[in-house]
């Protein structure tokens, strides 16, 4: 039998496509491989971007900034000695970019204007913390990436 080159082609691409199909679907029904948003509600967070820019650029414009540093006791967020630690409010997200099961919330309390989360609530590797609060009703985001040792 003799295939002319009209015919190997469409072989060819059919055999190209099953091979793409093929790893599609290995990929979307193993559970080995992670196919989550970052964000689940991708669009909705989407919709308050502008809110969010805002409330980046309200800290931005700080003349006295908070500080989040990795020490060897934990995360340590400090803030300026200007700020009333009671009129503090607001949550700090820790978010893990490699597994979302490490993800956690904590409420912003201050101590000597300064929290400390403990080592023992993180694992080694890097972090994304943001930090919304309020202070004497102006609102502001904080973001920073730590790496815990």
């Amino acid at each position: 039998m003799k295939i002319n080159w009209g015919t190997g082609i469409v072989i060819a691409f059919a055999l190209f496509m099953s091979f793409i199909l093929y790893f599609v679907f290995e990929v979307q029904s193993n559970t080995k491989y992670d196919n989550d948003l970052v964000v689940e509600e991708y669009y909705k967070h989407d919709s308050h971007f502008q809110d969010e820019m805002a409330r980046i650029q309200n800290a931005h414009d700080l003349q006295h900034k908070p500080s989040i540093k990795w020490e060897n006791d934990g995360v340590k967020v400090t803030f300026p000695a200007s700020f009333e630690s009671d009129k503090v409010q607001g949550n700090i997200l820790l978010y893990r970019p490699s597994n979302k099961k490490f993800d956690f919330d904590t409420q912003i309390a201050l101590t000597n204007s300064s929290l400390m989360i403990p080592q023992k609530k993180l694992i080694k590797g890097r972090w994304d913390v943001n930090m919304e609060w309020q202070y004497e009703g102006k609102k502001f985001l904080t973001k920073e990436v730590i790496y815990v040792n």
